[in-house]
């Protein structure tokens, strides 16, 4: 299957793991820097491949290769949704790094013209495969939690001044967002997701405290209600001193109690069910070994997008889940800008409405 990446930065080293471990034919990379792109490939040992075209223009790229099938994009976020759909209005199915997009209707764009021209998008939330997080969703589909009470998401991490000095559109709402956006939408889509999707309103706070030199949020927090009863706290921030401290995912519900910990729900903290198994020992203290935050999920997303491509069905991780994580996003900011809960489901919302909020704090 031949492929291509757009974007060449932090976390492109991820997908071009997750190239080599499913063996897709690399045909190009793109990136407006060059350099990027060559950096990139030596750190994988294939700066000297000719056979891996390299282009500053993703349109001449794509142009140059109408046979792609699948792109991977993983450019500043505010180019995802652009780039997307030009992959898209030319038959490329795609894999779009988080956030899929930086406004609803973007987001919506995407899934209808998917739909239109029958080409599969995954959303990167690459943590849903993480092996712990993969167990608590099977305890969920089987029915072991019960009615769910309540849950709850902690992203506690650390960004400094030396991380947004690499890249200028990094806290800009524009092209990145804040903390939220960034660095804890893994976690709120993971929360979202177990919680049963069906989000009634969401109340949030954002604060600016330590990042004055950025244009975003270094802080948020929000109480979600659901539709079907259930309620869940978010708290993201990047001002955990001196670095990245957890990410905590909480699920409870009348017979079941989990708690996913670690660095990026990677490891399972708490385990217990009210019909508890012999199986069950395998969950407790259960800890998968990462090399960084972003955990070891991209292989399998790739693995799963590749067979949705074969067998022509809908990715596990799709366009949708990808808008529901963002709606929540822009749903704590528009809350917080208002001081008023919001209802969803959203519509026009984007992350520029937010420009300005914290020019005087």
């Amino acid at each position: 299957m031949k492929y291509a990446l757009i974007g060449c930065g932090r976390i492109a080293t991820n997908h071009v793991k997750a190239v080599l471990n499913n063996g897709l034919e690399f045909v190009a990379a793109c990136d407006i820097e060059l350099q990027n792109i060559e950096s990139l490939l030596a750190k994988h040992d294939l700066q000297n491949n000719k056979e891996i075209a390299r282009y500053a223009d993703y349109k001449q790229m794509i142009k140059e290769h109408p046979d792609l099938e699948l792109v991977a994009i993983a450019t500043s976020s505010g180019a995802h949704a652009e780039i997307a759909l030009y992959c898209i209005e030319n038959g490329i199915n795609v894999i779009i790094e988080k956030p899929m997009a930086m406004s609803i209707e973007d987001a919506e764009k995407i899934i209808a013209l998917s739909k239109e021209k029958n080409v599969k998008v995954s959303a990167c939330h690459q943590n849903r495969f993480n092996i712990a997080v993969q167990q608590m969703r099977k305890a969920l589909e089987k029915g072991r939690f019960g009615k769910l009470s309540h849950g709850s998401i902690h992203v506690r991490w650390n960004r400094n001044k030396d991380y947004y000095d690499q890249a200028p559109w990094r806290g800009t709402w524009a092209e990145d967002g804040g903390c939220l956006m960034n660095q804890c939408i893994h976690g709120i889509d993971l929360l979202r997701w177990m919680m049963g999707n069906e989000v009634d309103t969401v109340y949030g706070i954002t604060k600016q405290q330590q990042h004055h030199y950025l244009e975003c949020e270094d802080i948020g927090m929000a109480v979600v209600t659901f539709k079907n009863g259930a309620v869940a706290t978010i708290e993201g921030t990047t001002n955990v001193y001196p670095k990245n401290l957890e990410e905590t995912l909480y699920l409870f519900g009348e017979s079941g109690t989990v708690k996913l910990g670690g660095k990026s729900t990677n490891n399972i903290d708490v385990w217990d069910f009210a019909d508890e198994t012999e199986a069950d020992a395998a969950n407790k203290g259960l800890e998968e070994q990462t090399s960084n935050v972003y955990g070891n999920g991209h292989t399998s997303l790739y693995a799963d997008v590749i067979d949705a491509i074969n067998n022509d069905r809908t990715p596990y991780i799709d366009a949708v889940a990808g808008r529901n994580a963002l709606e929540m996003i822009l749903a704590i900011y528009q809350s917080a800008a208002t001081g008023a809960p919001v209802k969803l489901p959203l519509e026009k919302v984007a992350s520029t409405d937010f420009a300005g909020r914290f020019d005087n704090e």
